[in-house]
């Protein structure tokens, strides 16, 4: 059985001393090896140097220019970084488009940088049953003109924009019912099958439950995993279900 993937997203958050006190933590009990790290990209140095797999939040869609304050993909690799968040709800609210998160993704690809590929519905949209639609849209338009290989390098991770930070959480049939659509649909349109991982007000409680979703290859875990030790408390729930 292939170990699930977990994916700490800790967002825009840590002072530097708050993350010495996360990694020694960390390092204390870390166990596993199919964990994730993805901070803010200041911190990336610390945790590539105790040997995590690590992700970017951000890049841009060029390899270099004029383009201050971005950070190339180019650049993340030469660092060591394996892993890149693109299409986050944070930055769809910025105003990236599926234009733009194709651009990004196609470029990550291209500097052998897995990409952690996310969709999601807003409240208003599942309210109006549009739920489908939009994951429809998003994984054609995103993962457009990509190649069986290519696609083998991709997790997506379904990521209801309404239940991102807020406490709230789909039931788990209607979680598998969304990951089910969302094969149906990487089958239909693309040439291969990602990875699907699910994220989302993921936290020590509900991941019991979580865990037991058969259709979901890994786990997108944002606030819970700014508290070093209950990331560790969901890790230790997810391994032990495998």
């Amino acid at each position: 059985m292939i170990n699930k993937y977990i994916i700490a997203n800790l967002k825009m958050n840590m002072t530097a001393q708050e993350v010495k006190e996360y990694l020694k933590i960390m390092n204390d009990t870390m166990f596993c090896s199919n964990v994730i790290i993805c901070p803010s990209d200041i911190y990336i140095p610390y945790f590539l140097n105790h040997s995590y797999d690590v992700g970017i939040q951000n890049v841009y869609y060029e390899n270099n220019g004029p383009f201050t304050g971005e950070v190339s993909p180019l650049q993340a690799k030469s660092m060591g970084i394996k892993y890149a968040i693109i299409g986050h709800s944070d930055r769809r609210k910025m105003g990236e488009d599926d234009l733009i998160i194709n651009k990004k993704v196609k470029k990550c690809l291209e500097n052998k940088i897995k990409v952690i590929f996310c969709i999601g519905e807003t409240l208003e949209q599942r309210e109006m049953l549009k739920t489908d639609k939009i994951l429809k849209q998003q994984i054609i338009s995103g993962l457009r003109g990509l190649n069986s290989k290519q696609l083998s390098n991709v997790l997506i991770a379904y990521e209801p924009v309404w239940a991102v930070g807020t406490n709230l959480l789909p039931t788990t049939k209607e979680i598998s019912d969304c990951i089910d659509f969302i094969k149906t649909i990487c089958s239909k349109f693309l040439t291969g099958l990602p990875f699907i991982l699910y994220g989302g007000s993921i936290n020590e409680e509900n991941i019991s439950t979580l865990k037991n979703l058969k259709n979901v290859d890994g786990f997108l875990i944002g606030g819970a995993s700014c508290n070093a030790n209950k990331f560790l408390k969901i890790i230790e729930i997810i391994e032990n279900a495998q």
